[in-house]
């Protein structure tokens, strides 16, 4: 349900999520004055580093490629010193926390504001342990009492549009999958009260003829518990009254509404299995991995950032253009200075140089050229390295793009996405442009061999290269 059938203002339910755990923070002795939420300090799919008091954006190896401390933002070669050495390494949790889904804005936010004030020996030793992963613990324990407690969710159920922004052709997208014969079913950790109060606020008035958000589904689930859902079997509840009053339940009925059970019990009730479900949800683990990893389910996973990313890309493209025209140059002149380079090692061994321009050159000529490619090179770089740094800031400042980590290469986040999810999108109400009986199919996936030039050598009967770089 949360971030998937109902999209929430993030500044807003982030901030007030925010401001719960500082209020917890400071009961507990935390300084936590002059601190104020700003939700462009990080985005979906970074990486905290627990032990070092740092949030990082990691390639799709797990190699670091921004880093902040606290938040002040590492210079290239801090990263380098520091990260230069491992990789992120998500299996071991004791160490790195991936920031699944939006609801990790809050938390991670108010970490890195902790980590400045820790920096700054305000934070003493008998409200919190002396290190960044003991600190990280707090800041954790807070966020999840102000959920726990109830009264971040109980302010959003009595104000509603203050918090969810509304999607009218979200109810209708499943209107059509319903129609189609799809069984629909709502899985979500969320209790009854605040189920039930946010669908009717978000699905009701948006449905025809009366319908109301509960008509849509064959079997609604609350209070899930997932990931384990997916692990393991609870008992099964349903419930019975307007109030939420439960009994234990044995068998599932069409339309009914359940607490606690397991993704197997689904599978059972409904007679079908593994890649017969779609699963959608926002939560890249929660969700997406292990309903694929345990149950084998098709899943697709809701990324709502994509649109402002997509939209900051289409801006993007003549400073991306020209930045790739500059790397190409620098690319060609690089290579003849290496041919320059490797002409000079090979006469030292009266070997001829690989072209013949390079043979016939002496040896004063061979050094001066090297110096004015070498000088040219310099300055392109000059123009490189600031439109490297500033690629991606219409997305976000510090990070850059969502989807990439640097120019040519993928996040940490979109390999998650690659490896989990069947097909990834902003929206569930995306599917409306679809027919309910499509089939989604993959686009061709190219390897770094797998070019045009490639094969037209082949064709040619002419040697190739045929290194692949990744």
């Amino acid at each position: 349900m949360d971030y998937t059938l109902i999209h929430y203002n993030v500044k807003a339910w982030e901030g007030r999520a925010y401001d719960y755990c500082m209020r917890n923070l400071q009961s507990l002795g935390f300084p936590v004055d002059g601190l104020a939420f700003d939700p462009d300090l990080v985005i979906r799919g970074l990486v905290i580093d627990k032990e070092k008091g740092n949030l990082v954006k990691a390639d799709r190896f797990g190699y670091v490629k921004r880093a902040m401390h606290g938040t002040r933002m590492l210079s290239t070669q801090d990263v380098s010193e520091m990260y230069g050495r491992e990789l992120v390494d998500l299996r071991k949790e004791n160490r790195w926390e991936f920031l699944n889904t939006l609801f990790s804005v809050s938390e991670a936010v108010a970490y890195m504001q902790m980590v400045d004030r820790y920096d700054e020996g305000a934070i003493s030793a008998d409200i919190c342990p002396p290190d960044y992963r003991g600190l990280y613990k707090a800041v954790g324990k807070a966020l999840f009492r102000a959920h726990v407690e109830g009264q971040l969710k109980s302010e959003i159920m009595s104000k509603p549009e203050l918090f969810v922004e509304p999607d009218p052709e979200l109810p209708l997208a499943l209107l059509d999958q319903k129609e189609a014969g799809k069984k629909l079913l709502l899985i979500t950790n969320s209790d009854y009260h605040y189920t039930n109060k946010m669908m009717k606020h978000s699905f009701n008035r948006f449905l025809p003829n009366d319908m109301g958000w509960r008509d849509l589904f064959d079997m609604v689930i609350i209070s899930a518990r997932k990931p384990e859902f997916f692990q393991m079997s609870h008992p099964l509840y349903e419930v019975v009254t307007g109030e939420g009053l439960m009994r234990p339940c044995f068998k599932v009925r069409k339309g009914g509404l359940y607490s606690g059970g397991s993704a197997q019990m689904v599978e059972n009730s409904l007679d079908i299995h593994g890649d017969e479900i779609l699963y959608v949800g926002d939560h890249i683990y929660t969700d997406v991995s292990q309903s694929k990893v345990h149950q084998l389910w098709r899943t697709a996973l809701i990324c709502r950032e994509l649109e402002e990313e997509y939209s900051a890309l289409i801006h993007s493209r003549d400073h991306r253009a020209t930045l790739i025209e500059l790397i190409n140059q620098k690319e060609v002149v690089g290579d003849l200075f290496n041919q320059l380079r490797l002409a000079l090692q090979r006469r030292n061994t009266g070997r001829p140089a690989q072209t013949l321009a390079a043979t016939n050159m002496d040896d004063q000529d061979l050094t001066e050229s090297m110096q004015k490619l070498l000088i040219v090179m310099q300055r392109l770089d000059e123009k490189i390295a600031p439109m490297l740094e500033a690629d991606g800031e219409l997305f976000n400042k510090r990070w850059g793009f969502l989807s990439r980590a640097g120019l040519w290469d993928k996040s940490h986040l979109m390999r998650q996405i690659e490896k989990y999810a069947d097909i990834y999108t902003s929206r569930v109400s995306n599917f409306l442009y679809y027919t309910p009986f499509m089939y989604f199919r993959s686009q061709e996936q190219t390897l770094a061999h797998d070019s045009y030039s490639y094969y037209q050598a082949q064709i040619n009967g002419s040697a190739v290269d045929s290194t692949g770089a990744n």
